[in-house]
Formats: structure tokens, sequence, C-alpha cells
């Protein structure tokens, strides 16, 4: 699949009955999927399982049921897709969307209904995409965005209409909603604005500059209606490095912060406890005749309280590329990804672990 080949190179290259008792501030191994997965979704349902959908190439999808510990094969996919984008719409239902396959890029999308576990096609987006955002609004629309386009989906009628285009462009999966139902698209390129989304208007204006490159950045919103924006760099033989910044949005302006470590491609999540969980990604090893890529296992927190990173525990198996999930309990669902070790290549995981704050 495309999706795999490009997050590889990108980066360089038994189920139980019960929930165990877990430390705070580790990661414990729990449940592992059916089907190992790169660039799949997970998406949180209103019943508080989560939904796993695609990254394989057969468009397979599966539930993790946090009270049982378990994961259990659902509805496949009308399309094979990965690096594509999912969301909870307001009616319980889930929207699948754009991504790839051994096709190319989709603009197709599809809908999933947990109370018959099954996969509808809905309306085809008007551009195909992947590695794009997708934010449900405060009207219950879905906005799509991505370089100088975006869209919105309607749930009533199952259709996408353009809508205003960034002036800039913008880029990667995790635009921000703010509070104010306005939302945050990071600028994909050096010192490139970012953009603000109006719904009432339809309109985007700029906004600050991160100051660097974003790489598929992470952009928990605080408690405080900040937003943090954090992103590792590098591939292949090169040296690995990662920033940070606080976008307030009263200002408009990003706050430079540190990075959590010298990486790339991982992976990450506001806590329900206000803080931001890193983990995993890659790095670059020396060697002789080249230099290789390893994942790591090291996790981090970043307090707003005190603007600094501590370590955590660390994963149970190195990963780039994996899903995070924040569970209702405040835990952490780590699943997936792709491990790359000096012994024995890439791999893609059906593991998955839980990090408990």
């Amino acid at each position: 699949m495309k999706s795999r080949l490009r997050l590889l190179f990108a980066i360089g290259l038994i189920a139980v009955t019960a929930m165990p008792a877990f430390a705070s501030g580790n990661f414990q191994r729990t449940g592992g999927m059916n089907v190992a997965r790169i660039g799949h979704t997970a998406t949180l349902l209103a019943n508080g399982e989560v939904l796993v959908a695609g990254g394989d190439n057969g468009g397979s999808a599966e539930l993790y049921n946090p009270a049982t510990d378990r994961w259990t094969l659902t509805g496949t996919m009308n399309v094979p897709r990965g690096d594509h984008q999912a969301v909870l719409l307001q009616n319980g239902q889930v929207l699948a969307a754009g991504g790839s396959n051994v096709s190319g890029t989709l603009a197709s999308a599809e809908l999933y209904n947990p109370s018959t576990g099954t996969w509808t096609a809905t309306g085809s987006m008007i551009t195909a995409r992947y590695n794009f955002s997708l934010t449900l609004l405060p009207n219950g629309t879905v906005l799509a965005v991505q370089g100088t386009s975006a869209e919105l989906y309607n749930p009533a009628t199952g259709t996408w209409t353009a809508t205003g285009s960034p002036t800039g462009g913008v880029g990667g999966p995790n635009a921000a909603l703010l509070l104010d139902g306005q939302v945050l698209a990071i600028g994909e390129s050096n010192n490139a604005l970012s953009e603000l989304y109006n719904p009432s208007t339809g309109t985007w204006s700029a906004t600050g500059s991160t100051g660097t490159t974003s790489i598929n950045p992470i952009t928990p919103r605080l408690p405080n209606g900040d937003v943090f924006v954090t992103s590792g760099f590098g591939s292949g033989g090169t040296a690995s490095y990662s920033t940070a910044a606080l976008y307030d949005p009263s200002t408009g302006q990003f706050t430079m912060e540190n990075g959590p470590c010298s990486c790339r491609a991982f992976n990450g999540a506001g806590l329900q406890t206000g803080k931001v969980l890193v983990a995993g990604g890659a790095i670059s090893v020396p060697g002789n005749p080249y230099p290789t890529t390893e994942t790591i296992n090291s996790a981090e927190l970043w307090d707003l309280s005190t603007q600094a990173w501590t370590s955590t525990g660390s994963l149970r198996d190195s990963r780039a590329g994996y899903s995070v999930t924040v569970l209702p309990n405040g835990q952490v669902l780590v699943a997936g990804g792709s491990q790359i070790t000096r012994h024995s290549g890439a791999v893609v995981l059906s593991s998955a672990e839980l990090y408990t704050p």
C-alpha cells in the first residue's frame, strides 16, 4: 500500500477478559489488534469503544472495548484506505474520507454505523486528499482542508461543498478546533503563516507563524484554550530534531517552546490532566558505511504550568506511525504503527498499549 511505503520512507525507511490495574506514569501491554496496521485511524465512539479502521490492504476495521480489553473485527470498509481521516459525527456515526491505496489518492468517503457495524458509501470529496485535516464543526458539518483548498461535508445531505480557500498553504492531519468555534490550520512551510477558518463566514484569515516547518504536527487544545503545536523532523541519515510552539488565540501569536526530543515521526495527545504526552518516533543511528533509522520507545510530558518537558514511562514496543486515543477514563490507547530495528528491519505492528497518567 502506498500509505505504508510513504510512512516508512518518512521515518527512514492474546486478549484478556478483564482490565489489569495499571500503575500511573507507565505504559502496559493490552490486547493486540487482529490486524497489523499503519496509516490507520482510531475514533472514540459514543459508547466508549474505539473504532480502528484501514491502514491495511483489505480495509478491515475493528473495535477495542476498554471494559474487556478485547479487539473484535467489525464491518469491512467499502474502499481499502490508509493515510485517510475519520471523525465522529453528532449522530454517532463515523465519517472516513480520502486517503490512498494501490489505485492512488482517494476522494471517496464512507460512514460507519456503530448500531449495525456496517459501512455505507456517502458523497465523495471534491478533491482527492491524503494526510489532510478533517474537523467536526460546532454546527455538525465537517471541514476538510489541505494546501489552499477546503470543503465542507453536510451529514444531512451526504454531500461536500467548496468553502473559502486558505490564502497560504496549510497541511498535516491535525487542525485544531478553538473554543470560539474557529479552526486553526498550521502553515506547512518554514515561516508560513497559520490560518483561521471562521464557520460563520466561510472565510480564512492569516494568523501567527510557528517559525518553522511543521510536518504532521500534534495540536492538542489545552484547558485554557491555547493550542500546543509540536512536530519532529529529519529522515534517512540526517539528524533528527523536534520543535514546539504555543498558540494564544487572544493574540494570534505563537511562542516558541523546547521540542520534546531529538527524534521525528512521534505521536501524542493532550491528556485530561492538561498535560501533553508524546511518545515513540524514530532516530538516526550512526553506522558503517551508512547511518540507519531505528524507532524509539521513550515518552515525555509537557506541562503548561512549568512550560517544560519531563520523562515518563516508556512504550513497551518502540514504534512510529501509530494511533493515539484518549479514553473516557483518562488512559491513552496506543495501537499499531511501524517498528524499525537494525536486526529485524521494518515491521508493521498489531500490538497495543495503555498509558495511565
